[in-house]
């Protein structure tokens, strides 16, 4: 495992959860790519709701049975490594956005 502590880049993806890369889900196939490629980790949030650059309201109610609820994969690494999976992931995507900003990290090491 890298050191990965003091200031690192955060990036952040934002997608629908109906979104997919060939058969299987976006955020899925991020996730994979990501880890394949050795990032530090990445965590996957589901939101309640949002709209994006189409305007259109995406949100979960009692009677959907479909939905394409906001989607945002959280990744902390350093910027070289970050720099180095963009295109990938660029790649991947279809819509959405991706925003970066730097991050301090205190802490990272597993769970002993």
């Amino acid at each position: 495992m890298s050191k990965l502590i003091g200031e690192q880049q955060l990036m952040r993806i934002f997608i629908g959860e109906g979104d997919r890369h060939g058969s299987r889900p976006l955020y899925e196939a991020l996730v994979e790519l990501l880890r394949k490629e050795g990032c530090a980790g990445a965590t996957v949030l589901r939101g309640v709701c949002g709209f994006g650059a189409n305007r259109v309201y995406h949100t979960q109610k009692l009677l959907d049975l479909s939905t394409d609820l906001p989607m945002v994969i959280e990744v902390v690494d350093s910027q070289e490594k970050i720099a180095t999976v963009m295109p990938q992931i660029d790649a991947m995507m279809g819509g959405g956005m991706i925003t970066l900003e730097k991050a301090t990290v205190i802490r990272y090491s597993p769970k002993l």
